[in-house]
């Protein structure tokens, strides 16, 4: 048998509705499928939450349901499940206790001394712990106290402001909303010369935009080439070249190689100072005797003179 498309959508829809009812009634901590007896019971005020804990004795037994305000008797209706294993005669109470240090509350069923068994439905009286009356009394207090204070200070404020308006001296409220004003207008006319200021200079601003882009990718691209050079082996060169000059350095200073030599050989510089001083005699001899060193003669030459040092070097 085929099931039309409307069939199977009211299928959907249904069980939609059934898979949400039980979550949100198991979110709240009611599970509808558990077996348990409802019953009934009022306050004067709400203190309690739904989900609040039911117990006998210091244990748990269920939990509130529901809680409700009926105008028509000004009261507090809270709706309870009990697990359908505990029975409690009908002459018992219900009680609204503290049950934790962060103000939580909870009620609790006080068995009664009937023979006589209540049934799911039923109604209890209901009663307030001693110490948990004193407390909500100091909680009311307290916000009435606040509330007083909060009045107070409310009708001061309303007293300054009337204070403010009455004044028409400097201080008054017209100066301060005139200065408000004048305020409004100056930045209006602030703004105004901005956007004029912006409209002359529409093109140069457009220049400064265009060269900035420009910058910016000149920046990029020498950002990109700095990425693909090889900076460490560039480095290790750079290592390599001070090791070696640091090498030469050494060399000198110990007098190794040539220039070193130069530098620390002190045989070396003595003769080379002997040999210039010899090539400056050489100098001045042949140009004062010049016919020693250059004698052309058809005939034969003369006698060569000897050697004479200058006379500036003559002792």
């Amino acid at each position: 048998m085929k099931l039309s498309k409307e069939v199977k959508t009211a299928i959907l829809v249904i069980s939609g509705i059934v898979f949400l009812v039980f979550g949100i009634n198991y979110l709240k901590g009611i599970n509808l499928l558990d077996g348990s007896n409802t019953y009934y019971t009022e306050f004067d005020y709400n203190a309690l939450a739904e989900s609040s804990a039911v117990t006998i004795k210091g244990n748990s037994i269920g939990q509130i349901r529901s809680i409700k305000y009926v105008p028509e008797t000004s009261k507090t209706l809270v709706a309870f499940t009990v697990d359908n294993d505990y029975k409690f005669p009908v002459d018992s109470k219900i009680r609204l206790y503290s049950s934790g240090l962060l103000g939580d509350n909870a009620i609790a069923i006080i068995t009664g001394k009937s023979n006589e068994i209540a049934e799911g439905g039923a109604k209890f009286e209901s009663d307030i712990e001693k110490d948990l009356i004193s407390q909500l009394a100091g909680n009311f207090s307290d916000i009435s106290s606040d509330l007083g204070s909060t009045l107070k200070s409310a009708d001061t404020l309303l007293i300054g402001i009337n204070k403010l308006i009455e004044d028409d001296g400097e201080k008054g409220l017209k100066n301060a909303i005139a200065e408000l004003n004048a305020t409004i207008q100056s930045f209006n006319a602030l703004s105004n010369s901005v956007n004029s200021l912006v409209s002359r200079n529409e093109a140069n601003l457009t220049s400064v935009i265009r060269n900035f882009d420009s910058i910016s990718g000149n920046l990029a691209v020498v950002t990109a080439d700095l990425k693909k050079a090889d900076i460490s082996k560039t480095l290790d060169n750079l290592d390599n070249t001070l090791a070696n000059v640091n090498n030469v350095l050494a060399d000198l200073e110990n007098g190794q190689g040539t220039m070193g030599k130069l530098l620390k050989d002190d045989k070396l510089y003595d003769n080379l100072e002997i040999a210039s001083m010899q090539l400056r005699e050489l100098l001045q001899d042949v140009k004062l005797n010049p016919k020693r060193y250059v004698n052309v003669s058809v005939f034969g030459g003369k006698n060569k003179k000897d050697f004479e040092k200058p006379e500036d070097e003559r002792e």
